[in-house]
């Protein structure tokens, strides 16, 4: 169905551009979210990928479901995000590393992931046992916010805010290049 529609935006159709919003718009908030950990950051990207589509439609060019290209497009619009607050406090050196993927040596290499997982082990477990829990099934078990919130038995609005605080005490305790990694590893 979604391809259909790709099909019919191609031809300018504007409420082919609405179905394909209203079909994708909360997985695509749910994925921006879940990197970002707030949901203005998370609209924003949402709207600015949703536009760009509607901007780029007749030279667009997509292989395979929408939905796994809107899902890329987060992963990118997020990464941009992230290099901009890091350009803006001065970690372009550790970000820039990141984006190149330069490494050590591999022993040297191995020891500095080693420290790595340590390091961001340690931020974890400094969060409360509830927002630890919700992260783990975030990122870990790749869960839904919906998904998260029928099995706690909690509001969506609630996971929303455990997530916001976690990504904030994540982003104070690590520094950006970890916190990244978090983020995509």
């Amino acid at each position: 169905m979604s391809n259909t529609l790709f099909l019919s935006l191609k031809e300018d159709n504007r409420q082919a551009m609405e179905q394909i919003y209203h079909a994708h718009w909360e997985s695509v908030f749910d994925a921006a979210f879940k990197r970002v950990g707030d949901e203005d950051i998370a609209q924003d990207i949402v709207q600015e990928i949703f536009i760009t589509l509607w901007q780029n439609r007749k030279t667009i060019e997509i292989q395979g479901e929408l939905g796994a290209y809107l899902h890329g497009a987060v992963k990118y619009r997020v990464i941009n995000h992230f290099r901009s607050v890091a350009m803006r406090d001065g970690h372009q050196t550790e970000f820039a590393l990141l984006m190149e993927g330069k490494h050590t040596a591999a022993a040297d290499s191995e020891l500095i992931r080693q420290d790595a997982d340590r390091e961001v082990e340690q931020a974890l477990a400094q969060l409360p046992d509830r927002m630890r829990l919700v992260i783990a099934m975030s990122r870990k078990e790749d869960k839904t916010i919906k998904e998260i919130a029928s099995e706690l038995d909690v509001s969506v609005q609630t996971v929303k805010n455990q997530i916001t605080a976690a990504m904030k005490i994540l982003r104070k305790n690590l520094s950006y290049i970890l916190f990244l990694a978090f983020l995509f590893g």
